[in-house]
């Protein structure tokens, strides 16, 4: 019993290895004793409830977390200007993230490491999915060049708001919901922004209990994949390469886009921007939270940025809801593999609808340790890719989430130096 409590006291990143660990133990001794269709039966579908408790929470999190965000720039009508020039900013810097990440995993395409035979057998438990994906590539390829207008507007909320493949659908109505809300006068909508500040309370606690059950999720999971790989080893040569390349985008955007983007915008010297950066990059990496990283981001940014605390107070706020470069950057890199890894091609559409989504669905990441993985699985889940595969990448999550989030957060202090220098 004390050798329980101990366990459950370790930090969940630790706890999620172990139990990657356990789960590929136990793969290699069903595999051993001939016994796979116990862990198929038995074990496996715990690991498949643990992934329909991430897409069960899917929707609400992302429909609430935008609403709150959006309503949150009720000081809109004073910082109007300043509003839209934060904004507009923090797209372009996740467009450029995103676009990182995604040109690392076509160009290094770790995933296809995985040995072409084991691939294929694994691909035979998802036949149905990749059947359906085919089926839908030909209906789209069949219709005009503005059908994707059907993607994004919903016909009815409802509707769409039970079925995680549109959740590009819920995320327009949440954002001209939200855009409403923000026309309004302001006490008119304080009841509505008191509800969703309550509202997302309780789901950001529903958030943790669900990242709670990761280990035995991620070990159930993991002894299913190694029973379909039946055995084989080539896939952790390729999730070394993976969480590699995921290190060296993150690293292009820490050491190389931000600084140049300061140097260019405010004129602050890359090696005075970088040297000052370091605290917050080092808190960041230690609690892997954009939120609780931001009073030293707040101080970081007046006192050695020398950024107005009008605009800090504003602009870094906003980021820590909005901004979410380094996310963006590693979830891009996380769909590809795992596609890879079961053989799954993307076509170009869907290349676009996996850009597209984790830009607008990088709004909705919660800002504390494990709250991507709810976004990265409405996002598999978006352009028909088993969310089952989740588990290739949760047991190395936690350092890669503690560099992103430091990624994120100079993300943010970028942003707040260039809209000082253009407010001046």
């Amino acid at each position: 019993m004390n050798s329980v409590k101990k366990l459950l006291k370790l930090p969940l990143y630790i706890q999620i290895l172990i139990g990657m660990a356990a789960g590929i133990l136990l793969g290699f001794v069903a595999i051993w004793f001939d016994a796979a269709p116990v862990v198929k039966d038995w074990i496996q579908p715990w690991g498949q409830l643990f992934i329909r408790l991430l897409q069960l929470i899917a929707v609400p999190l992302v429909f609430i977390s935008l609403i709150k965000g959006i309503t949150g720039l009720k000081d809109i009508s004073k910082f109007s200007r300043l509003g839209l020039k934060t904004i507009g900013i923090y797209i372009c810097t996740t467009v450029i993230a995103v676009l990182v990440g995604l040109s690392m995993g076509l160009i290094v395409q770790p995933g296809n490491l995985v040995e072409r035979e084991q691939v294929a057998h694994l691909a035979e438990n998802y036949q149905s999915t990749v059947e359906q994906k085919q089926i839908e590539a030909e209906v789209t390829q069949g219709k005009g060049p503005l059908n994707f207008l059907n993607d994004i507007v919903p016909n009815n909320f409802f509707q769409a708001a039970g079925d995680n493949s549109r959740m590009l659908q819920v995320i327009f109505f949440a954002i001209f919901f939200a855009m409403a809300a923000l026309a309004l006068p302001s006490e008119k909508i304080v009841p509505v922004i008191k509800l969703f500040d309550s509202l997302n309370d309780i789901v950001l606690r529903m958030v943790d209990y669900i990242i709670m059950l990761a280990p035995y999720g991620v070990a159930a999971l993991m002894a299913g994949l190694i029973t379909d790989f039946n055995g084989d080893a080539s896939i952790f040569a390729a999730l070394g390469v993976y969480a590699l390349t995921v290190v060296a985008a993150l690293f292009i955007l820490l050491l190389g886009f931000y600084p140049l983007l300061a140097r260019m915008f405010t004129r602050i010297p890359i090696r005075r921007f970088i040297h000052s950066m370091y605290p917050v990059q080092l808190f960041a990496f230690t609690t892997s939270s954009s939120a609780a990283t931001l009073p030293v981001t707040l101080e970081t940014v007046e006192s050695k940025l020398k950024v107005s605390e009008e605009v800090s107070q504003f602009v870094l706020p906003i980021g820590v809801t909005i901004n979410m470069d380094g996310t963006s950057c590693y979830q891009c890199i996380s769909i590809l593999f795992i596609a890879q890894v079961l053989g799954i091609e993307l076509t170009l559409a869907q290349l676009m609808i996996v850009v597209g989504m984790t830009i607008l669905s990088s709004i909705g990441t919660p800002a504390i340790p494990g709250g991507s993985f709810v976004i990265l699985t409405m996002v598999l889940t978006s352009v028909g890719i088993p969310a089952e595969g989740l588990a290739l990448i949760l047991g190395i999550d936690r350092p890669l989430d503690m560099l992103r989030t430091s990624v994120n957060v100079t993300g943010d202090a970028t942003v707040a130096a260039i809209v000082d220098a253009g407010n001046k």
